[in-house]
Formats: C-alpha cells, structure tokens, sequence
C-alpha cells in the first residue's frame, strides 16, 4: 500500500492547501507526487469530475506559483482498489526557491519539504537558494537571429490535435523578459544552426568510419524525429533458430533506445552549444549528451526516476507533441530492461552505451558487416527495400554498411526481390538505379 513521505503526499479532496504542497514539491531536491482521493492512510476515496478537476489543478499550479512551473509537473489519473484518483508528478525544479504568488517570497510563501509534511521555508533557506538561483536558463539567453518561421513545430501540433494561437511564444515561453526570442525558440525554430551528429564504425573503434550524418538545422522536434527513425533502421531484428523454437531480438530494446535517445536530446546542456552525438559500432551504441548531472544533482537522484529537467520548456514541447509521455518515465523504462552501469556519469558529459543483445555474440570475433546472416527474411526485405527507396543508386557494399548485413545477406536479398518482381534495374550495373514495383 502507498504511504506518505517527503516524496509523496495524500489529499481527500482538492482544498485550498494544494499550492503549498506543491510549492514545497518544487523545492524538494528529489520533487515530489500529490494524490487526490487517498484518505491519510492510502486508502481511495475517489475523485468527481476527473476531467473539470484536473483542469482546475492545472490553472492553479500555472498561475499560483513563481517562477514559472511550465513542464515541471503533470496530471495524469490512476486506478486504486478499482476507484479513479488523481496523480500530481511534480519536478524538483532549477529556480528555487518556488513560492505561492499571493505570498510573496517569504516564510508564508515558500515551503520545504521535512518528512511527510511540508513546512515555511526559513528566511535563511530562501536567501541562500535566491543566491544560487540559475539565470542562465535557455529561456533567458536571446536567439541569435530573430526572423524565426514555426511551420515545422506548428504541423507537429497539429497532428496531436493541437492549435498554436497567435500568442503561443508567450504560452511556451518562448521569448527572453524583454520580448525577444530565447534560445528555445530557436532550438524549436524551422532553421538553426543546430544539428545533431550519427557516426557509423565498421569495427568497435573510431578508426574505420563508414557513415556520418548530420540531423538538424531544422525544428529540434524535426530533428529528433529523424534520429529516432534512423536509429530504428539501424536497430534491426536478428534470430536464432534453435530446434525448439525461433529467437527474434533486437540489437538494442526498442522501448529503451528510443527513451535515451529522447532523454538524450532534451537533457542536453544546449547553452555550450554542443549538441548530442549518437556513435553505432560493431557491437555497441554510444549516446552522449553534454552538461554532466544537474547542478545539486546527485547519481542517486539521477537514478530515482524523479524527473529533473534541464531544460523544462523543452520538455514541456516534447510532451505536447508526444515524444516525452510522461514526467520521470524515461529512465525508469530504461532501468526495466537495462543495469544502471550502461550510464557514464562524467563531469561534463553523461554517456548511455547500449551492448548490442547476447544472441548475437556467440562470435565474439565477429566483423560488424559480417553480422546478420541470421535475420528473418521478411524483416531483411523490408530494411533492404527501406534503403533503395531512399537511395535507388545505392550499391550493394553501401547496402551491406547500411544494414549491417554481409555481402553475401544483401546478394541473396537482392536476387530474391529481383525475382519475385518486387525491384527492377534500371541502366547498366555501374550507372543505373534500382526501381521500386508497389
């Protein structure tokens, strides 16, 4: 059964000392979860109008508290002994102290969390923590251009059923206090100067490089999107025949990469401008995001599945347009398949290095463009296919670097489809193209 504890709060019913648990959540280093119809011990006592009271928990965090808490928090609904309640996550967030708008910044104001309650925040406390409060958000650097189009990002709400009005640079925060773009904005804009790097090694060093391609100076959503879809064509299924049964597994689990992938990308520390690099070797991918933990971030926290977001404008985008689900997910999805010392924690970078899955390592001598003689046909059709469709001029060694098929894979593949009608060629063996029958 849920208890309280300094990370977890119960309420009956939405009263008017909602804000200060939240406030004091938002302090907390490790954030913190409210729930709406658990009586003191745990038990439910069920919440009406789920979908009314939601909305009215949103508008009062929105515009009850300072600094801003956009994307530090979100409401999601759970099923407890068969009865709906209401499920507040909320970030411990970077510009502390938070406090109650009506109350100013003083002891009547801010809260902290102390064991299952939350207590005022002492005036020491709120002038040390003012102190140290970071300025250098994204939110505060200017864009460096300021004839930024939205087109991109605005389709990508659209497709969520979303609108964005007239005023959605201020509703995303999107502009510097003085009105200008942020850096976010132009993280977010149709063109930037911003892309993110996939390099391929034929071996498990970076001496032979066979592919490097460059994913960016478009809408950070556009860009993500397409490492995402890459690494998917690169992540490829393989199988084991054994004489009971037939094995099918990725080089990497599906779930996991694409949750560090995005994790990857809106934690990274973009006011250094280095953005995130992704390196595929022979047995391995290295996903690398710079900035290292979070200022008063510690591994244990790092770990918690407690959502501490760098960049909480980002993350609130992310989630909007459905490549983030859920606050604090991530990593917990991660730790479900994989152990924690896949993670490299250094001091300005934090690495993830995924070891491709044992099945395919029977060989440890094995050459990266010699692996996958054993995938499903039907899967190597549609990867071969994937490709030409890209590149119909593409040949059969850059399909063979490409899939991660050997020679002799893409020969067979190649024969196959030819014969079965589904791809013709077109000009000679040296100037041609490959055509595509649907």
């Amino acid at each position: 059964m849920l208890q309280e504890s300094n990370r977890v709060e119960f309420k009956s019913v939405l009263n008017d000392k909602m804000e200060k648990e939240i406030v004091a959540f938002l302090n907390n280093q490790e954030g913190g979860i409210l729930y709406i119809g658990l009586d003191d011990k745990g038990h439910p006592t069920g919440t009406t109008e789920l979908d009314s009271t939601q909305l009215k928990i949103a508008d009062r965090i929105k515009n009850n508290i300072l600094p801003s808490t956009l994307g530090l928090f979100d409401i999601v609904t759970e099923v407890v002994e068969g009865v709906s309640i209401i499920k507040v996550l909320v970030s411990s967030g970077l510009e502390k102290p938070y406090y109650i708008k009506s109350q100013g910044m003083s002891p009547s104001g801010c809260y902290t969390r102390i064991g299952t309650s939350s207590q005022p925040m002492p005036t020491a406390m709120i002038d040390d923590l003012y102190a140290r409060r970071i300025h250098t958000t994204l939110r505060n650097i200017p864009s460096p251009r300021q004839d930024l189009k939205f087109a991109q990002l605005k389709i990508y709400y659209q497709e969520r059923g979303l609108e964005l009005n007239q005023q959605f640079a201020n509703s995303l925060e999107l502009l510097t206090p003085d009105g200008k773009y942020n850096y976010i904005a132009y993280l977010l804009a149709d063109e930037n100067g911003v892309s993110i790097k996939v390099a391929k090694y034929a071996g498990t060093d970076k001496v032979d490089l066979i592919e490097n391609e460059e994913y960016g100076y478009c809408s950070l959503v556009k860009a993500t999107n397409s490492v995402l879809d890459k690494m998917k064509i690169e992540n490829v299924t393989h199988a084991k025949v054994t004489s009971t049964k037939r094995i099918e597994k990725n080089l990497i689990d599906p779930v996991a990469m694409r949750e560090a992938i995005v994790n990857c990308i809106v934690h990274n520390d973009f006011t250094h401008e280095i953005p995130p690099v992704f390196e595929i070797f022979s047995d391995r991918v290295v996903m690398t995001s710079y900035g290292g933990l979070i200022p008063g971030q510690s591994r244990e926290d790092f770990f918690s599945c407690s959502s501490m977001p760098r960049n909480r404008e980002l993350m609130r985008v992310f989630k909007d347009v459905g490549l983030v689900e859920q606050l604090g997910s991530g990593m917990s999805r991660i730790l479900k398949v994989y152990d924690k010392d896949i993670f490299q924690i250094l001091e300005h970078f934090i690495k993830v290095v995924f070891p491709f899955a044992e099945v395919l390592n029977k060989n440890k001598n094995v050459r990266g463009d010699e692996v996958g003689d054993e995938i499903g046909d039907e899967i190597g059709d549609d990867v071969v296919l994937k490709l030409i469709a890209e590149q119909p001029t593409i040949t059969a060694k850059e399909l063979s670097r490409k899939s991660s098929f050997s020679t002799r894979k893409i020969s067979r593949i190649v024969k196959e489809l030819r014969e079965s009608g589904k791809i013709i060629r077109i000009g000679s063996d040296r100037k041609g193209y490959w055509q595509i029958n649907r």
